[in-house]
C-alpha cells in the first residue's frame, strides 16, 4: 500500500477553508493531518472535504484554539488522545488505517516568549508536554507509526534561518531541541523529512511580520512528519510546499509530505 501524507498548521480551518479545499485540489495528499483548526469538531467543514474526495475525519476541537484533524481519502478509525501536561487542550488525536499505520497527528504548546519557565508559565508548560510525550513513548513503545505535526522546535542548525541569533528564541533554545530529541530517542522515531532532505535549509514557516516573508526568508522548520524505525525506509519523496506560504490570507506555516510504502 502507497499513500501519501502532508502536516499543516493551517491557523482556522473555518477561515482557511478555500486554502485547504485548493491544496487537496492541487496536491492531492491521501492523508492531511491540519493542526490549530481553531474550531469545535462540529463546525469543521467536513461537508466540503467530503465532496473534495476525504471522506473519512477524526478530530479534536475546541472553540477559537488547538484543534488537530485527520482527513483522509483512506479508511481510518479513531486511535484515540492523549491530555500530555494536562492542559485540557486539542492537541493531539490518532489514527489508524487499514494496513494497520497508526498515524499521530501533535500541536505541541509554541511555548510563549521568554525561554525561561520561572517567568513564562507557558514555555514551562511547553517543556512538561514533551516530557509527558517521551514518558508516554518510552512505557509504550510506537510500532508501524508516524508522528506529524506542529512540534513547535526547529531542532537543527540548518532548521532556522540563523542558528546563532536564534539560540535565545522560543522554538530552537538548547533545552526545546533536548527536549524534542529526548521525544524522538524514546519511541525510535525517524526524522522522515531529514532522511530524505539530509542537508541545506529548510523551513516550513514564515513569521507574518516579515514585510516580504518569501525574500527575507527568515524561517524555521517547526512541522514534521516521523515515522518508527521499523518503517522508517519505507518513507520517501519527502518535500515542503513552499507557494502555500504566498497564497491569499494564508497560514504563516507551509505544508510538509511525505509518502509511504507499507
Amino acid at each position: 500500500m502507497s499513500f501519501s501524507l502532508a502536516t499543516w498548521n493551517i491557523n482556522s480551518v473555518r477561515l482557511r477553508e478555500p486554502l485547504v479545499l485548493k491544496l487537496l485540489a492541487e496536491h492531492g495528499p491521501d492523508v492531511l493531518c491540519l493542526q490549530e483548526c481553531k474550531s469545535p469538531v462540529d463546525k469543521i467543514p467536513v461537508e466540503a472535504f467530503k465532496a473534495a474526495g476525504y471522506t473519512h475525519m477524526v478530530a479534536r476541537g475546541q472553540k477559537g484554539y488547538n484543534g488537530v484533524a485527520i482527513l483522509s481519502k483512506l479508511p481510518l478509525v479513531d486511535a484515540g488522545d492523549q491530555d500530555f501536561a494536562m492542559l485540557g487542550h486539542a492537541r493531539h488525536v490518532a489514527a489508524k488505517l487499514e494496513n494497520g499505520t497508526t498515524i499521530h497527528n501533535f500541536y505541541v504548546p509554541a511555548g510563549g516568549d521568554k525561554p525561561n519557565r520561572e517567568i513564562n508559565e507557558k514555555f514551562g508548560q511547553k517543556l512538561d508536554y514533551l516530557s509527558e510525550m517521551r514518558d508516554w513513548f518510552h512505557g509504550d513503545k510506537p510500532e508501524k507509526s508516524i508522528l506529524v505535526g506542529d512540534l513547535n522546535i526547529a531542532p537543527r542548525e540548518d532548521d532556522v534561518w540563523d542558528h546563532k541569533k536564534l539560540l535565545k528564541i522560543v522554538s530552537h533554545t538548547p533545552v526545546e531541541v533536548e527536549a524534542l530529541g529526548a521525544v524522538q530517542d524514546a519511541g525510535n522515531w525517524v526524522d522522515i523529512t531529514r532522511q530524505d532532505v539530509p542537508a541545506g535549509n529548510l523551513y516550513s514557516w514564515w513569521s507574518y511580520r516579515a514585510a516580504d516573508w518569501d525574500a527575507a526568508d527568515k524561517g524555521r522548520r517547526l512541522d514534521h512528519i516521523w515515522a518508527t524505525s521499523d518503517i522508517a525506509q519505507a518513507g520517501h519523496s519527502s518535500h515542503i510546499v513552499r507557494d502555500a506560504r504566498g497564497w491569499e490570507k494564508p497560514s504563516d506555516h507551509a505544508p510538509v509530505f511525505a509518502s509511504f510504502d507499507l
